[in-house]
């Protein structure tokens, strides 16, 4: 007894003892908003920690203080380059000898990337917690021993110039490229991250080399870990393997290079095949730790976030533009805010650009109201919440911080956007909105109007305001949960019932403060009449333009209001609504969606400009590359009248021009009700406050159909080549697909899902990009996909981006591990690493509130109960290597397979050149 009590003593002695030697190393800095900051004193790395212990996750982050700012002529691109070369393998951790980093991250169902941008480069992975030292180790053993060999180098330099012809097929970063390059002329910022294109190429692997010894060292690096871990055995594990590099041996240089003052206004113009036109106006704005940032934030939500914002009002709503945002983030050192305005059909360049700056010149006179000020912070304060939805989140914005040169500056982000007075506001606009500050570009296409190619419209829209990305797959915004044994089931805390003539269910979850909703239900384009395609689009897309009680800016305005967020979309067979509001808020929330569903009034005037918007949308479709590879091939594969089968771009204006109110009217009485209608609900909620407010909302709301199931169609082309002819793109796409007769309710699914993960869907562990991309150094990004959900079958498809001149080795590449991948399966190994990958990638939807939602909708959908979400991943380990390979030869063949490549080629360049 004594010695048992002398031992637990000792224990905890011994412990404490430890835990205060690994404090020792540590020179514990500063708390601030749970918070906490260390250094490690030996080498100077930064290290902030977080402490979250609601969910079994974790993320680890390493920010570098180096990016496109630290490079010069000749090396410009060097960051980004060097980004990818890190995943290439070190002698500890590499392909050869089975340590592959994307492998056995992956394999444990981790979410890793990189990314690179102006002011920083970060590495990432969320993981379960308990691979905290995996994590560590990795990021540890790469800061200082990668290889960096020329043969590394050469292979990825490809792939790189394919990311940077990718983004010189978007009209828009031609012209964002072209806006920054001549507001900047001493400044590094004057080159895009991505760097110019014959630096790319020809950059030597001792300027990498160079490179990577001077910003690559622990004196320049923040470790941040967010999540489920303890304080003590963080540090003692970050010790454990930072603690053994040294500081850099020479001081980390420093950027002293200041933009000289700008005399005059600057214009540039891009002028090139494309839709329509482009403008975007700059004027150069201070850097982000300048107080005057908070009023330049708010600023950028008044003139473009919302209906109720100055840009939509008058611009997107007097049919001038499809669209307008501001592209403005703050930097470490002075950057530039610049409106970007993608002109309506029949605007002209010179009035958008008098209207935007008729817009500001109200604001240098008259200022802002209070009650757009308040609504700003408002719409920020809501975000800020849904910013703490998973441990990534907050990881990633701590790195911008980081970046800026403070991370605090996340902390008191919101504190300091309150102060912010309507005056603060007026007088940055009058200090920096000046001519002498801006710089105008002009993107002006040289062709309008399409060709008749077969297709139908898809989403179009980018963002660059995140960096650049090591690869082009997956939500950076997604953490993993871990597949604990001891862990309740996901179903003990959702409930499902019929309300209101709905199926409701709520998932009540660990975030505070947030509720994500989604729904469904059958008015898709499916339903539209024969006779005219576009009906049902136009249908869904006049719900948030007004109701019988408030118009649409009096409905953006309550909703702005709360920071909530709304919308509406319409797929192949479902309107589909989606949102996102503080708990506190909805019941409020939940009113307003229903009086948008309930009684939307069809205003005669909004709806002629909705078709405006629409055409303007479809032509700017014309222009994407993956966008008419794929429309092509779908109405090549399926028949007339299947929901898959594409309808041209034409046919869809003309469609839209033909379709009068009367009809969208009849169609929504016709299909709207809630007899197919799911509605989901997921966060800090109470089911029976939920249910409460969902029946006084939509009690007596009836109508509505039941989702049609689809006869399985025939293949209508097979083995055919195709191209799609397109003007002045660096970069093509290379499609390749099939029918396969396959829903998602068949029963040969998941075993033929699970055998396309292994193949293509996979990421980096997938053979596609492991073999293509990484060995092989042919693209930026290639992947297989299988299609087909719960109504209607679909079709597999291989595509994948390639220069023209690598299209002819990369089709070869392509089609001979394609063939392989049929004629001998799988690996047992495969299956069994495939397996962990999936229900790993499962669970990564459900450490967010808007995963669990979308998956709940999804189960639902195919009719299953929400018990399903525990059985998942048994499913997933039922499966069998025969029925993977069985599965793979019964739907798949290369013999069937049509060939649609889009880009500015012929077809001799798919051909092998001897």
């Amino acid at each position: 007894m004594r010695k048992t009590l002398f031992l637990s003593v000792l224990f905890i002695a011994s412990t404490l003892l430890l835990a205060n030697n690994i404090t020792s190393e540590f020179n514990e800095v500063k708390t601030v908003g749970g918070i906490t900051e260390y250094v490690l004193e030996k080498n100077g790395l930064s290290v902030l920690l977080l402490e979250d212990h609601s969910a079994p996750v974790l993320t680890f982050m390493v920010t570098y203080r180096v990016g496109s700012r630290n490079e010069v002529t000749g090396t410009t691109g060097a960051t980004h380059l060097l980004e990818h070369l890190m995943f290439k393998g070190t002698d500890k951790f590499n392909k050869k000898n089975g340590g592959h980093i994307d492998a056995l991250l992956g394999n444990i169902g981790a979410r890793l990337n990189a990314t690179t941008w102006m002011d920083r480069t970060n590495y990432y992975e969320s993981i379960p917690s308990n691979y905290l030292e995996l994590a560590i180790d990795i990021e540890s053993d790469r800061m200082r021993n990668l290889w960096l060999r020329k043969e590394d180098k050469d292979a990825e330099m490809t792939v790189v110039r394919n990311e940077f012809e990718r983004g010189e097929n978007s009209p828009f970063s031609a012209l964002n490229k072209e806006i920054w390059a001549a507001a900047f002329q001493a400044h590094p910022y004057h080159h895009s991250t991505i760097g110019w294109r014959s630096d790319i190429e020809n950059v030597p692997i001792e300027k990498l080399r160079e490179f990577y010894d001077t910003f690559y060292w622990p004196n320049n690096a923040t470790v941040t870990v967010i999540g489920n871990f303890e304080t003590e055995n963080a540090l003692e594990l970050i010790n454990k393997y930072y603690g053994k590099i040294p500081s850099s041996p020479n001081p980390i240089p420093q950027l002293y290079t200041t933009e000289p003052e700008q005399q005059g206004e600057r214009r540039v113009t891009v002028n090139r095949a494309g839709q329509l036109g482009v403008v975007g106006i700059a004027h150069k704005v201070p850097k982000g730790l300048s107080d005057e940032t908070y009023p330049l934030v708010l600023l950028d939500y008044i003139l473009s976030n919302g209906k109720t914002s100055r840009f939509y009002r008058a611009l997107v709503d007097k049919n001038k533009a499809v669209n307008v945002f501001n592209f403005y983030v703050p930097l470490h050192d002075a950057s530039i805010f610049t409106p970007y305005i993608f002109l309506a059909p029949g605007a002209t360049h010179k009035e958008v650009e008098e209207i935007v700056l008729s817009e500001i010149e109200k604001i240098q006179i008259d200022g802002v109201t209070d009650e757009e000020v308040k609504r700003a912070i408002s719409q920020i304060t809501a975000e800020t919440a849904y910013g703490r939805d998973g441990s990534f989140s907050i990881a990633s914005q701590l790195n911008e911080a980081i970046a800026k040169g403070d991370w605090t500056f996340y902390v008191n982000y919101l504190d300091n956007l309150k102060k912010v007075t309507a005056k603060d506001i007026q007088d940055v606009v009058n200090k920096y909105f000046v001519q002498n500050q801006r710089t105008v570009g002009y993107f002006i296409p040289k062709t309008n109007g399409g060709n008749s190619a077969e297709m139908k419209p898809s989403s179009w829209y980018e963002d660059q305001t995140k960096g650049y990305y090591r690869r082009g797959d997956g939500d950076e915004n997604s953490t993993i949960v871990p597949n604990p044994l001891a862990a309740p089931k996901i179903s003990d805390n959702i409930k499902s019932s019929k309300v209101a003539g709905m199926k409701l269910l709520t998932a009540k979850t660990g975030v505070k403060d947030v509720i994500t909703f989604t729904g469904s239900f059958a008015a898709g384009d499916f339903f539209s009449p024969e006779h005219n395609t576009a009906i049902a689009d136009l249908t869904g897309y006049m719900l948030d333009k007004g109701t019988e009680k408030n118009d649409k800016f009096a409905l953006a305005e309550k909703l702005e209001n709360l920071g909530a967020k709304l919308s509406f979309s319409v797929g192949k067979h479902s309107l589909s609504f989606n949102g996102k509001c503080l708990s506190k808020d909805v019941d409020e929330v939940i009113t307003l969606l229903a009086e948008q569903l309930r009684t939307p009034a069809f205003n005669q005037e909004e709806f002629d400009k909705l078709k405006l918007q629409r055409k303007g949308g479809l032509q700017r479709r014309l222009e994407d590359t993956n966008t008419r590879a794929s429309e092509k091939a779908d109405s090549m594969l399926f028949p007339v009248g299947h929901p898959n089968h594409g309808t041209s771009i034409q046919k869809l204006i003309s469609d839209i021009e033909k379709v009068n109110r009367k009809d969208v009217v009849k169609f929504y009485s016709d299909y709207y009700g809630t007899k197919s209608m799911i509605f989901v609900l997921v966060g800090d909620l109470e089911n029976d406050e939920i249910n409460s407010s969902v029946q006084k909302a939509f009690a007596g709301w009836d109508g509505g159909v039941e989702y049609a199931n689809v006869d399985d169609s025939t293949q209508v082309t097979v083995g055919t080549t195709t191209i799609v002819a397109m003007k002045e793109k660096t970069s093509a796409t290379l499609l390749i697909a099939q029918t396969t007769g396959i829903k998602k309710t068949d029963k040969d699914y998941i075993p033929l899902n699970i055998g396309n993960s292994i193949f293509g869907m996979g990421g980096f562990t997938a053979r596609l990009m492991s073999i293509i991309r990484d060995d092989e150094g042919l693209t930026y990004g290639i992947y297989s996909s299988l299609g087909g959900d719960t109504y209607s079958d679909g079709k597999f498809t291989i595509s994948g981006t390639f220069s023209p001149d690598l299209l002819a080795r990369g089709y070869s590449s392509t089609m001979r591990e394609f063939k392989r991948w049929v004629k001998d399966g799988v690996t047992a190994d495969e299956l069994k690493a495939a397996k962990t990958r999936a229900i790993g990638g499962y669970k990564v939807g459900l450490s967010t509130t808007r995963g669990m939602a979308v998956r709940l909708l999804s189960i639902t959908e195919r009719g299953l109960e929400p018990s399903y979400m525990d059985e998942y991943p048994e499913i997933i380990n039922a499966v069998t290597l025969e029925e993977v390979n069985a599965a793979i030869k019964k739907y798949i063949d290369p013999e069937k397979v049509i060939t649609v490549v889009a880009g500015t080629i012929t077809e001799d360049d798919l051909k092998m050149k001897d």
